[in-house]
Formats: structure tokens, C-alpha cells, sequence
């Protein structure tokens, strides 16, 4: 009893670790909010891959799911600190928090606020608690060994680390192969589709649906590294991110449900070589 009553002064039961750990991962966060309609360095976004139907049997996880800092439920127990490398699922949650809300940083050294274009190189880092915005995760790769790949489907990981390297540089393409090269350098849409390819391995990032991680929140979508194509060489819809932004109106949920940006238009070409003219 003296034991319990000490772990519990100085803040050490599970349940309190419990409490602790999901208050910082669920705390609300606020989107960046795109004027232009294009996502810049610095933005805060969450990154979504749309619900769309699927033909396989074993479909486990439909509608909209988010991408998900996941620590690991015994080890988060233990420290009030995340261990790096932490893990990532994907969730069915529209709802901007600390789990699921990353900011794009330049992997050039450019000035915050300058728009991000398609085959630039950037990083997507996720504050690890609440307290401490200077400790920063970033989302990373390497290549698939036998002694380290994803845990379900054998993969290319992808997890959280702290340590900056060319292992957390990212790129976003067009994702109709057709145009891609014409979009190269243009700015990359706000709430519009989007490729995000691992600049070091060349592999999409990509939900496995039909695989489950059983975490603190309860069963979730297994994300991995591996570009998915069909039988003409597209990417299937598990490679398709959302880049949402927050809404101009106050107290209005993401933008996630837009009509096309100016990106897509059939003006596209023009508007974006007057915006990369300026």
C-alpha cells in the first residue's frame, strides 16, 4: 500500500501514464489555414488518404484515415517520453491533435511560408508532446532488410524519428503519370490528391487497408513504404494522400470536401508559371 501510494504522489501509475499519454496525443491542434490554395513550408496539415472502393475480400478499414504517430502501448507505459523510432498507423480521425497533425519543413533550407512544388524535397515532422515544441519527429524510411521492415505486411517501414537526415526527405508528384512531368516544379495543391514518394528509396507512402496494429486507440491501418500500381502502371488509391488544411471560417472543420483548387483547373499551367514567375 505505501508503494502504491508513492507511485501515485509522484505520478507513476500506469493509469496516470495512461491519462498522460493520451492527453498529449489527442490534444486539439489547429490546421494552417491556405489563402492561395497551396501548401507552403511551415504549414501544419493533417495527411489523408480518401475512403475508395476497394474489390479485395479482406478489406479491414474503410473511409478517410489519417496518418497516426502510434508510440508503443507497453513502452509509452514506462516514460514519459516517446522512444524513438516510433511507430505510425493510419486512423479513421478528421479531427486535427497532436497524433495526426504534421508540419512541412523545408528540406533546402527555405524560408518558411514559401510554396511547396512538386519534386521539391521537404520533411514532415510531428511535435512529440505538448510541452517541448522544440523536440521534433520526423517521418522516415530506409530500405527493407530482414531484420527491419513493417510488422504486418514485410514492407518498407515507416516510422518517427528524431534524427534529421536524407532518410525524412519526401517528394510530392502529380498522380496522373500522364502529366506529371508537366506539373514538375509547379506548386503542390492544398486538399487535392497527391503522391508522397521517399526521396532515398523511391517507394510510396501507402495505407494497407487490409492489415490491422493493434494500438492505444484500438485497431488500426498498417502504413508502409511500397509504390502500389494497377495493371497500367498507375498508382492504386492506397498511394494517394490529402494534404488538408484548415477552413477560413473559425470553428469550421478541415477543408477536407473541396471543390478542385486552381491547381487542377484547366488554367493550371498558366496560373502556376505566373505564380513561379513572381
Amino acid at each position: 500500500m505505501k508503494d502504491f501510494l508513492e507511485k501515485r504522489d509522484k505520478g507513476q501509475l500506469l493509469i496516470q501514464r495512461n491519462r498522460r499519454l493520451k492527453e498529449n496525443l489527442l490534444r486539439p491542434m489547429q490546421l494552417s489555414v491556405s489563402e492561395d490554395g497551396y501548401v507552403h513550408n511551415g504549414d501544419k496539415v493533417m495527411l489523408v488518404n480518401l475512403d475508395h472502393p476497394e474489390t479485395e475480400a479482406d478489406l479491414f478499414l474503410g473511409g478517410d484515415l489519417s496518418l497516426c504517430l502510434t508510440p508503443d502501448g507497453i513502452r509509452a507505459y514506462l516514460t514519459d517520453e516517446f522512444e524513438v523510432p516510433c511507430g505510425l498507423s493510419a486512423a479513421p480521425t478528421k479531427i486535427p491533435m497532436g497524433r495526426n497533425t504534421f508540419i512541412i519543413l523545408s528540406a533546402d533550407r527555405e524560408a518558411p511560408g514559401q510554396v511547396l512544388r512538386y519534386g521539391q524535397s521537404f520533411r514532415l515532422g510531428i511535435t512529440a508532446t505538448a510541452g517541448s515544441e522544440d523536440k521534433m519527429l520526423y517521418l522516415s524510411s530506409d530500405h527493407r532488410t530482414l531484420l527491419r521492415s513493417s510488422k504486418r505486411s514485410w514492407l518498407q517501414e515507416v516510422y518517427l524519428t528524431d534524427e534529421v537526415s536524407y532518410l525524412n526527405c519526401w517528394q510530392a508528384a502529380f498522380p496522373d503519370p500522364q502529366l506529371r512531368l508537366e506539373y514538375e516544379g509547379f506548386p503542390v495543391p492544398a486538399n487535392a490528391s497527391v503522391l508522397i514518394s521517399h526521396c532515398h528509396t523511391g517507394q510510396g507512402l501507402a495505407v494497407q487497408r487490409h492489415l490491422f496494429l493493434r494500438t492505444c486507440f484500438g485497431k488500426e491501418a498498417e502504413v508502409a513504404a511500397h509504390t502500389h500500381l494497377d495493371s497500367h502502371r498507375v498508382e492504386r488509391p492506397r498511394n494517394h494522400w490529402v494534404l488538408v488544411t484548415g477552413s477560413l471560417r473559425t470553428g469550421s472543420p478541415p477543408m477536407l470536401h473541396l471543390p478542385k483548387p486552381p491547381a487542377e483547373d484547366t488554367c493550371a499551367l498558366e496560373q502556376a508559371a505566373h505564380l513561379g514567375a513572381q
